[in-house]
């Protein structure tokens, strides 16, 4: 952590919580998550030297886990000279702060605090790209678990387009929940395990980015609907392992429209623009921003006139968290600014949805490495014919 500091020229990582309200302090720093944190604590990590405690007399023990010296506190006067004394020396500060709280993800210090830190004549620097190092960046052997996951996970979503055409098929016929039960049941009987999902959306369900089909509502589905399946999983055993998540699009009994396979070529044309641009960067050594990767997808789909119709972000970091604290490719919800890093997951997911009508995404996922950067499992390039 230190020689990460001093490579972005920062004197210090100021660490703060106050009622669980920074959950990347605990695990950054390997802190118990849960703990009963009812007083305000700071820890700082120079760039240089021993880290430094301040906490509450009542809750002393709270660092305990950490190294370093320690300082205490009971009144709030006393507060703010022990925290001038911890930070004296040190100007440039990281927090877990983000400028005009561009990244909301990692702006989890509140304004009173970096009130409190400016007014001892300290530069609050945001600690985002730091946070991606120290929580985004994957070992080896969790990349092996992406690509466990990855090879069990493209051959049920296989298994479950032929189950779902063949169920439609029958005189029983099916339905977007039962789609989804028999896929979360096969997730199951692998080693995986899943959230809420996965997600199975029918023809103008499938225009809705974030459509849940649940028992109380759910779309027959049938020949010549039009079905979208979004799909994620990791090692159930492995509280570590790397998700894996994908999304595929298809129609049933029929070939699909002309604007069926014109917006599905806009979508993958957009989607590829997107790994075009960061194989590039890896391939040069270029740094690259994730707003940057977000911007080549978006581009192509302005062009085909259908950026109106693309809703949220290219991709999102992944890691033991489906929805990870690395780099998103992301220049319509936030500007993110955060580099992605050698040894980063993420996903990459255009989509253009027509409301009322059938929307269309194509989701993959890409690791990084120096020198590289390479999609981990099967890229769709045609819409499905079942």
């Amino acid at each position: 952590m230190q020689a990460a500091l001093r490579e972005a020229a920062l004197d210090g990582w100021l660490f703060y919580d106050h009622h669980g309200r920074d959950p990347l302090a605990y695990r950054i720093l390997g802190l118990p998550a849960g703990q009963h944190v009812t007083r305000r604590w700071f820890y700082l990590v120079p760039a240089n030297g021993e880290p430094r405690k301040l906490v509450h007399r009542i809750e002393s023990a709270r660092l305990d886990a950490l190294p370093g010296t320690e300082r205490q506190y009971a009144a709030w006067q006393e507060l703010e000279q022990e925290l001038a004394a911890l930070l004296a020396g040190h100007t440039r500060i990281a927090m877990q702060y983000s400028p005009r709280n561009a990244i909301p993800y990692v702006g989890l210090v509140d304004a009173g605090t970096v009130e409190l830190v400016r007014s001892l004549g300290k530069q609050i620097v945001t600690s985002a790209d730091l946070v991606s190092q120290f929580e985004a960046v994957l070992t080896q052997s969790q990349i092996a678990t992406h690509y466990a996951a990855q090879r069990l996970l493209d051959e049920i979503l296989a298994e479950g387009w032929r189950w779902l055409a063949d169920r439609a098929r029958s005189p029983e016929g099916t339905d977007e929940f039962a789609v989804c039960n028999w896929l979360q049941q096969a997730i199951t009987r692998a080693g995986l395990v899943t959230e809420h999902g996965p997600n199975v959306s029918a023809g103008p369900n499938s225009a809705d980015s974030h459509y849940e089909p649940g028992p109380e509502r759910s779309r027959p589905i049938r020949n010549g609907e039009f079905v979208l399946i979004d799909i994620w999983a990791r090692l159930a055993q492995d509280p570590v392992a790397v998700w894996y998540d994908i999304t595929w699009t298809g129609v049933l009994g029929r070939e699909p429209s002309d604007r069926e396979q014109r917006t599905f070529a806009a979508v993958a044309a957009a989607r590829d623009a997107a790994i075009a641009t960061v194989q590039r960067a890896f391939a040069s050594h270029t740094p690259l921003a994730g707003w940057q990767a977000d911007d080549a997808a978006r581009n192509v789909l302005r062009t085909a006139g259908l950026a109106p119709w693309f809703t949220h972000r290219t991709g999102h970091n992944i890691g033991a968290d489906l929805h990870g604290n690395g780099a998103n490719l992301d220049n319509l919800e936030t500007h993110d600014e955060r580099l992605i890093l050698p040894h980063t997951c993420f996903s990459v997911e255009p989509g253009v949805y027509f409301p009322g009508e059938f929307g269309v995404r194509s989701e993959v996922n890409m690791l990084t490495a120096p020198g590289q950067a390479i999609v981990t499992g099967r890229i769709q390039q045609e819409l499905l014919r079942l």
